[in-house]
């Protein structure tokens, strides 16, 4: 097997379909099905069913897969450090930013980063924190920041800063006092994210022990979709200060501090431990640094 087979072989098991996964690499798919071939011929197994809707990966299909992953995580490890000979070096830097974090701070990241090290190239990939982590488990992400996330032995951590959550609500409504109860949010018509996204988990963890349930009316994945929403007067939301970054936005909200005691998240920038950081990766930890200076937050083991 070579390199370039389990790169085939990746897409194909990502893609589950020959057509996708030919579109995808750029190739034709019959020069995909004889790579495949050749790549079954070499391990000695059956890797993939062809059905009537695609194709999946077999049992050994499954465990050539995990392996594979960490194969081409190492050649790409070993292509860095190769690069960072030079003294302008290139390379692609897959970043994993919540929505909030990138509205806010995504074009900053990418300007500096273009400042710093013009040949290297950063990919932005948003989305919950909960999907997030696990792309960078999986060695799809070079480089995370995540709401709270869970323990893994396999990721180091560094806390960046800590927020409190307000009360946002349409400036079209009556004013909001100054300061919400906890207990008095259950009287809010409520715009959310999903419970698997972070800020819900958050919200649900301190109310659910008080025995306070929200009246969630609506629910919203994409920041500026949950404060339009709240914009259009269908409702209210909780919110990290950062997620009204748009200040297009701000005119048509307004806020209220909330507690005591209040809703707290806890940004971290999170990191794969077992591989080594290349000269873009530092340079990209320094920028992040800067964005979120150390008396803001404190390391996390």
């Amino acid at each position: 097997m070579d390199l370039k087979q389990l790169q085939y072989f990746i897409a194909l098991a990502d893609g589950g379909s020959f057509t996708r996964a030919a579109v995808s690499l750029g190739l034709s798919q019959s020069t995909l099905s004889r790579q495949m071939a050749l790549l079954e011929a070499s391990v000695g197994h059956r890797l993939l069913l062809r059905n009537g809707h695609g194709a999946t990966v077999t049992e050994a299909g499954a465990v050539l897969l995990e392996h594979a992953r960490g194969v081409l995580a190492a050649a790409e490890i070993a292509r860095g450090a190769l690069r960072d000979l030079h003294s302008n070096p290139s390379g692609r830097l897959a970043v994993g930013l919540p929505s909030q974090v990138a509205l806010a701070m995504g074009a900053e990241m990418v300007a500096r980063m273009r400042q710093r090290l013009p040949r290297a190239l950063v990919a932005i990939s948003e989305g919950i924190s909960l999907h997030l982590r696990e792309l960078l488990i999986e060695g799809r992400l070079d480089v995370a920041l995540l709401y709270d996330p869970p323990h893994s032995p396999r990721l180091a951590y560094r806390a960046l800063t800590r927020e409190a959550f307000m009360l946002v609500g349409p400036a079209s409504a009556p004013p909001l006092p100054s300061r919400v109860t906890l207990r008095a949010l259950a009287g809010y018509p409520m715009i959310l994210p999903g419970r698997a996204n972070a800020i819900r988990s958050q919200v649900d963890a301190a109310l659910a022990p008080k025995g306070i349930q929200l009246n969630v009316v609506a629910e919203a994945g994409v920041v500026l979709t949950l404060l339009r929403l709240v914009a259009s007067g269908l409702g209210y939301t909780l919110a990290p200060a950062s997620m009204l970054a748009n200040d297009s936005m701000l005119p048509q909200l307004q806020t209220a501090e909330v507690g005591p005691p209040g809703i707290h998240n806890r940004l971290v920038l999170a990191t794969p431990k077992a591989r080594p950081e290349t000269r873009v990766l530092r340079q990209f930890l320094e920028v992040v640094r800067e964005l979120y200076p150390p008396e803001r937050g404190r390391r996390a083991e």
